[in-house]
């Protein structure tokens, strides 16, 4: 670790505010949220995106965890992956699906559709260049989601590649929880 965690008997009122959010939905407080202990502000913005990510939305929250996976383990964010296996899990994911997410797999396994292939080949995308989106992958995008729903996919994405990138930089550590436990999706860490 890079910088020390605020503990709660170390936080003043406005990062105890965040803090009990973060606590409440998640039921427990994470070390990521502990270092925006620093920064109130910044930890009650990146609290409520979080909290606004992870339901369901234009895109179903199980979706989202799809593109969450992959775009965090292509940055070798084992804190994040890690985490989110355990999340697609509780929220129904299947292991096989999730290990599916290795590499290109996804591509002609069965255990994904045709639009999820299309959402994580644009994860790649992003994550190798975003500005060369093709236009096939645009129309493959497009024949499968609505506007809306790949707005807030691209969204997705990219927030969770500067999740991964700030956790990484600041060398957050897995919760105690977590001790033991291996990713299914192979993590450089």
């Amino acid at each position: 670790m890079t910088v020390s965690y605020v503990e709660r008997e170390q936080a003043d009122a406005a990062t105890l505010a965040f803090y009990d959010k973060a606590e409440d939905r998640f039921q427990a407080l994470l070390n990521i949220f502990k270092v925006f202990g620093h920064h109130a502000e910044y930890g009650t913005v990146f609290t409520e995106l979080v909290m606004a990510i992870l339901k369901d939305g234009e895109l179903s929250w199980l979706t989202k965890e799809l593109l969450i996976l992959k775009a965090t383990q292509r940055n070798n964010c084992q804190y994040c992956v890690i985490q989110h296996e355990r999340l697609s899990e509780m929220l129904g994911m299947d292991t096989a699906k999730i290990a599916g997410l290795e590499g290109g797999n996804y591509k002609t396994s069965d255990l994904f559709t045709e639009g999820e292939r299309a959402l994580l080949d644009l994860t790649v995308q992003i994550g190798e260049d975003a500005n060369r989106v093709s236009k096939q992958l645009w129309d493959r995008l497009h024949a499968h989601w609505s506007e809306p729903q790949i707005v807030e996919a691209v969204f997705v994405i990219t927030t969770y590649i500067m999740v991964s990138k700030f956790g990484d930089a600041l060398g957050v550590e897995l919760e105690p929880m977590f001790d033991g436990m291996s990713s299914i999706l192979e993590v450089q860490h």
